[in-house]
């Protein structure tokens, strides 16, 4: 599946194949299934939604790799007024928000923000943080490429000082990422587990779709297993794949954890149906519900992370047509 993958990456970047899936009637109808907008309006309004079917979510107002100070500021801004709008609607309880450290600061170099850009995307996460307690919610920081797997840990650890509700990403299909998973499995830590959607070397990631579930494993294991006097890490538990749930359910089973001690995370519009069954069993289920006008590149990647949420998308075509 690597070319396939390879072939969709490729794809992400392309304008020309954005400006069809955008025009096109029953294409972009189906996109909304997947993002619901491009307004805070859109995404509150899909958060209100599933609450209502006892699901949470978490809002990412998409964007990454800002090389502009004035972006980076535009999206803390954004996130200001989406926390606003969380809270106005008696959302926060149910409804956090994920943010990429690129697109608030972290890419920006020396000359164009003085201190370089790790300084403002601490600075500006420090106040996407303060608003999310104000409105009665929490952060988690989104993951990237690896290069900058370092300095999104070391920010979220200055942030962890003032804020330990904030929540860290992590990448299984990563080498190092068991190493991180034990590092982080300490009492309180909240910790989403996914696989990884980008297009990584194998020298520092697994490409076979095997050994990146074996591992996925070997992380939940950590994330799950590891408990002591003074409590447990609160695992996130991001994955549409069945077998992977029911894995995971089996070792939460396994090393005692009660519902509500971990949560299972997916992403919006991708079985929907499966999200329904797990909040009605009783499990704590969280949607990831991304949205703005940089949808075009997050809705490939995804579909590259998984083909068979490729399958997912052109099925749902067909039965728009």
């Amino acid at each position: 599946m690597r070319p396939l993958r390879d072939s969709l990456l490729l794809l992400s970047r392309s304008e020309s194949v954005k400006r069809l899936i955008t025009t096109l009637p029953v294409s972009a109808t189906v996109v909304r299934s997947y993002v619901p907008g491009e307004h805070t309006e859109d995404a509150v309004a899909a958060a209100g939604v599933l609450a209502a079917e006892g699901i949470s979510t978490t809002l990412d107002y998409l964007g990454e790799d800002t090389t502009d100070l004035a972006q980076a500021d535009a999206t803390v801004a954004a996130y200001l007024d989406l926390l606003k709008q969380l809270s106005a609607q008696g959302l926060a309880r149910r409804a956090e928000v994920s943010v990429k450290l690129t697109a608030i600061g972290l890419s920006l170099d020396d000359e164009t923000a003085p201190g370089g850009g790790s300084k403002v995307a601490l600075e500006n996460a420090r106040a996407i943080c303060r608003a999310a307690r104000a409105a009665g919610t929490t952060v988690t920081l989104d993951m990237e490429d690896h290069t900058t797997t370092d300095e999104t840990l070391a920010i979220l650890h200055e942030l962890r000082r003032d804020y330990p509700e904030t929540g860290a990403v992590l990448q299984a299909y990563l080498h190092r990422t068991e190493a991180d998973c034990r590092a982080l499995a300490y009492p309180g830590s909240r910790v989403r587990l996914c696989k990884g959607a980008y297009d990584e070397p194998a020298d520092v990631a697994y490409t076979d779709p095997d050994e990146v579930d074996k591992a996925y494993v070997r992380c939940l294991k950590i994330l799950l297993g590891q408990t002591g006097p003074d409590g447990e890490c609160y695992p996130m538990i991001a994955s549409h794949d069945p077998r992977l749930i029911e894995i995971a359910s089996s070792l939460a089973s396994r090393y005692g954890r009660a519902q509500g001690t971990y949560e299972f995370q997916m992403l919006y519009g991708i079985r929907p149906g499966e999200q329904r069954r797990l909040a009605a069993a009783g499990e704590t289920v969280r949607v990831y519900i991304p949205y703005g006008t940089e949808w075009y590149g997050y809705l490939m990647r995804r579909l590259a992370e998984r083909p068979r949420n490729l399958t997912f998308f052109l099925t749902s075509l067909i039965k728009k047509s």
